[in-house]
């Protein structure tokens, strides 16, 4: 626990942590990889170089210095962090490695400022931060690891099929290798996978693009030009492969309710509004299910939609929006004008799929009266806001 000298302390030197928390982040993440290159493969390397994950790790710090006399409104923010980090298996032994080098950066920028108190101070707030995360991790491996089919730690899994939904798209049925069940996820949560790709660990986190069914998870995976894992799923990997799976997680789940829903995705966005919609329907909810694509060719699970439109035809109104071609019902993008025609009143909307989208899709939703709270959205990378650049 911080002492009042030390509460003081970072009081006052933390609006200058704040004006430099960029600059420490961007100094950390180097210093870490060259002084622990053990840890490097929990980091997805393109969210180095755009500047996601160290936004990311600023964002949380400020967040916890703003929040921390709140202990419970403390804990419901960390929520989205834990569920990342369950989903890469961070345990309790590698924090200790992050707050030394978050210090050892810290003292890099801020130079003579930082004085062997505030120092101290800072150390100790880190230590309160991570183990408040730890806390929070291990009660979360430890349900997981109760339910029926769960685990703790990773559990090897083979890829029982592979199925092209689109040009870019390929789902992947993943099966236990011990034969045994798998534990039920909610549905929009997503689960880390642990690779091996020339000789060295690759971790990812993918949306579950299914609903649970006991016997089998569903990935499904856009291939990046520049993406070493989903390249590495797209060009080598075949049925009877295995990899390790880590426990499900994430925050993006329908609340209870039996309001209408509206469901609007661009591109690999709809892997985990999918299973949502599904849940929804089978609940006796109606859903709106707006997809944004480029084309034809690149549009996913059109027929997956369709067999579902007909089973609900009085629930569910599926909308396809393409950039180019003819093949859609609208032919554009998703703005205002086409929200106002198709969101039902009282609506809870839900929307996830590239930075650029789910900001015009949340100033739209918010110019047409949904309030903040019935606007739900997930990052597929490190959390950011949606009017970051």
């Amino acid at each position: 626990m911080l002492t009042p000298d030390q509460e003081r302390l970072i009081a006052a030197t933390a609006p200058v942590v704040a004006e430099h928390l960029d600059a420490i982040t961007q100094c950390f993440y180097p210093l870490m990889f060259s002084r622990y290159p053990e840890v490097k493969p929990l980091f997805n390397e393109a969210h180095q170089h755009d500047g996601g994950q160290p936004r990311a790790l600023a964002g949380a710090v400020l967040a916890y210095v703003q929040l921390r006399q709140d202990p419970q409104q403390a804990r419901g923010a960390m929520g989205t962090i834990v569920g990342k980090h369950v989903a890469l298996g961070i345990q309790p032994d590698q924090y200790p490695i992050v707050g030394e080098c978050l210090m050892a950066a810290i003292g890099e920028v801020l130079g003579e400022a930082v004085t062997p108190e505030v120092a101290a101070a800072w150390s100790g707030l880190y230590e309160e931060l991570a183990g408040l995360l730890i806390e929070l991790e291990d009660h979360r491996y430890h349900a997981f690891a109760q339910r029926p089919g769960g685990w703790r730690g990773t559990r090897r899994f083979r890829i029982a099929d592979i199925r092209r939904e689109s040009a870019v798209i390929r789902s992947f049925m993943l099966e236990p290798e011990d034969g045994g069940p798998v534990a039920d996820h909610a549905p929009g949560q997503f689960i880390g996978v642990r690779l091996t790709i020339d000789g060295e660990p690759v971790y990812r986190h993918y949306s579950l693009s299914d609903v649970p069914n006991g016997r089998s998870y569903r990935i499904s995976i856009k291939r990046e030009p520049e993406g070493r894992a989903s390249r590495h799923f797209h060009d080598a990997m075949a049925v009877g492969d295995t990899l390790e799976l880590l426990p499900p997680a994430g925050e993006l789940t329908l609340q209870d309710g039996d309001e209408p829903l509206l469901l609007a995705s661009g591109g690999v966005g709809q892997t985990p509004l999918l299973p949502m919609a599904r849940h929804a329907l089978a609940a006796g909810r109606r859903v709106i299910y707006l997809h944004a694509a480029l084309d034809a060719e690149h549009h996913a699970f059109r027929d997956e939609v369709a067999a579902l439109t007909a089973e609900h035809p009085q629930r569910l109104r599926a909308v396809s929006v393409h950039e180019r071609g003819s093949d859609a019902d609208h032919i554009g993008r998703i703005d205002r004008e086409l929200l106002a025609r198709l969101l039902p009143e009282g609506a809870r909307c839900y929307f996830v799929g590239p930075q650029g989208f789910m900001t015009a899709v949340d100033r739209a939703l918010a110019a047409l009266g949904v309030p903040d709270e019935r606007r739900h959205y997930e990052h597929f990378g490190p959390s950011r806001p949606l009017d970051a650049a």
